[in-house]
């Protein structure tokens, strides 16, 4: 039987997945920022060029060392502990799901414009079935749809500026002097452009997509993504601001109904009502498109997570187009239960939006730096610059201050308050995954110590329990070693130790034809065995060259996954990439 061969992603369709999301942060962060900065707006728009332009080495850096899916997630599972991944995956997760609501709704508002009779909150939960099983049908024909988007925004765009410019060249720019000239804010230019920078910063939501789904794209292709995504905001959003500002007048800016549709307001100013329609429809598409990146990313980030067994197994099921449709299905219940539960009024959850993906840019900074400090010798085509690396993870931090101490507007809680409401129950889950062996012996014990007098239920709860228990700890893993010493290896068990839960491991040294194994190897082993007697450890030698084709082949031999097969970190002789390896970690 012939193998399907699975289609990966080029430039532009890579592009689009994720760049409907970053450049759909022209309907609102001009506006956004001129409400903070005022006359500044575009000069914090400018900053946060900068900023995105420093984390597109650090994403290369990491992404290029560890292309797989996760994100922020692996590069620190491959880093630190699993903990500190799900941390970052549980942020990650969060920002989706109120991209994927807000993007939705905001959608719907601008159809609404064209369409008064159109239900809001049925409509919204209609985008979002739609775009559930168009990702459910494949990543491939996904990517069509985003490409029309994008193209149709870019095209849009392009004609709203070009009609901006000629209004400009007729009507002089007197508005835009006068706005320059008007008196700043309390507090002066610096908290000005502070504020306006930080809330900026919501412009670059969408820039840590690509990262979570880069197993999908074809080599070479995820460094153009990011080049792509930050020539796109760094040139249509301070455009977009010095137009408004030379258009309008501040105070008109300021005002609610601006804040909402500045683009469509300036395209009916410079073209009339025509212009206004195709403004609010690309704003309708763009949008939509936003919602595909939520559901695309979130794909990639949980498979990755299913697969280290942090979530549930019953993630993994996919249909006959290698669609992971259980995760899209959850994903969509989540996100419509969040829009029900907010009655439609999804600006509640611009704190979570704000402070998680915020957040998770901070986590692949550090992320980098780990890389750099524990995984040095690994192989990657390009290295930020530690300078670099440290100055965007405190412009990150500055931002994520600024949208911390905001002050609420009206009766609304604050985005910090918002944001622990959805992300404590998350990440009480995600700790329960974690150490479920050890949640599940404290509820045994508590069951023993309250049905003692019924043995038979006690003992029957028991041997079940204990079942799964042992199922859980019945995988088996491997760990391949070069002749590596004892302290070496004792660092293998301690990882397996803390980080997984087995029984069984497998320390495997693979030899050539004329090779030795190493003489103080197995008596190194035979040291372990006797220093952590809850492990089972095989010693185990084969022959023949260490290489994808020996992994893959051990892995059916022993029906191990390779993902639970380990090896150091390797050097830079080593003649193949992480990638080649097929998903073997790193733990050394």
């Amino acid at each position: 039987m012939k193998t399907k061969i699975h289609k990966k992603l080029n430039e532009l369709e890579s592009t689009a997945i994720c760049g409907n999301d970053i450049s759909s942060s022209v309907l609102y962060v001009s506006a956004l920022a001129i409400g903070f900065a005022g006359q500044y707006a575009w000069i914090t728009l400018l900053i946060v060029s900068v900023v995105l332009f420093l984390f597109r080495r650090i994403y290369g850096e990491v992404v290029g060392a560890l292309p797989l899916n996760g994100g922020a997630y692996n590069a620190l599972l491959n880093t630190t502990s699993k903990f500190m991944a799900s941390f970052a995956a549980t942020l990650t997760i969060l920002s989706y799901m109120a991209t994927a609501v807000i993007s939705a709704n905001e959608a719907i508002h601008y159809l609404h414009h064209l369409v008064t009779s159109m239900p809001i909150i049925l409509a919204t939960v209609g985008l979002l079935a739609v775009f559930a099983l168009l990702t459910i049908g494949g990543i491939t024909e996904s990517a069509k749809v985003a490409i029309g988007i994008f193209l149709f925004h870019l095209l849009s765009l392009l004609v709203l500026g070009t009609f901006a410019i000629m209004y400009l060249i007729t009507h002089g720019g007197a508005v835009f002097f006068q706005n320059w000239h008007l008196p700043t804010k309390e507090g002066g230019i610096l908290v000005a452009i502070f504020l306006g920078f930080s809330a900026s910063m919501l412009g670059v939501s969408g820039f840590e997509s690509s990262a979570n789904f880069v197993e999908e794209q074809k080599k070479g292709v995820f460094p153009k993504t990011l080049r792509n995504m930050w020539g796109i905001v760094s040139i249509i959003n301070p455009l977009m601001a010095i137009f408004a500002l030379a258009i309008f007048a501040i105070p008109v800016l300021q005002s609610s109904d601006y804040q909402n549709t500045l683009l469509v307001e300036m395209a009916s100013h410079v073209g009339g009502s025509w212009l206004a329609t195709l403004i609010s429809i690309d704003a309708f598409l763009v949008l939509s498109g936003a919602v595909l990146t939520s559901f695309v990313g979130v794909t990639g980030l949980l498979e990755r997570m299913t697969l280290d067994r942090i979530m549930p197994q019953f993630f993994l099921k996919k249909n006959n187009r290698g669609s992971s449709y259980r995760i899209i299905i959850i994903f969509f219940i989540l996100s419509v239960s969040v829009l029900l539960i907010t009655s439609g009024e999804v600006t509640l959850l611009a704190g979570v939006y704000t402070i998680s993906f915020l957040s998770v840019m901070a986590l692949f900074g550090i992320g980098n730096i780990l890389l750099k400090v524990k995984r040095a010798a690994l192989p990657r085509p390009e290295r930020a610059r530690w300078l670099s690396v440290f100055l965007a993870i405190v412009a990150v931090i500055v931002a994520l201050i600024g949208n911390i101490t905001m002050e609420p507007s009206g009766d609304n809680p604050s985005n910090l308050a918002v944001f622990l409401d959805y992300f404590v129950p998350f990440i009480i889950f995600i700790i329960f995954m974690l150490n479920r062996t050890l949640v599940l012996r404290l509820l045994l014990n508590l069951l023993h110590y309250i049905f003692d007098p019924l043995r038979k239920l006690v003992l029957h709860i028991d041997k079940k329990t204990l079942t799964y228990i042992n199922k859980i700890n019945e995988q088996e893993f491997v760990f391949f070693t070069k002749g590596d010493n004892v302290a070496t290896l004792n660092k293998v068990m301690l990882y397996i130790k803390k980080n997984e839960h087995t029984r069984k491991i497998k320390i495997v040294h693979i030899v050539q034809e004329g090779q030795e194994v190493p003489k103080n190897l197995p008596l190194e082993i035979d040291f372990l065995n006797r220093e952590y007697p809850e492990i089972k450890i095989e010693f185990v030698i084969e022959e023949g060259e260490f290489s994808p084709k020996l992994i893959q082949n051990l892995s059916k031999k022993w029906n191990i996954p390779v993902n639970f097969m380990f090896i150091g970190s390797p050097s830079d002789k080593f003649m193949y990439s992480i990638e080649e390896l097929g998903g073997v970690r790193l733990i050394i």
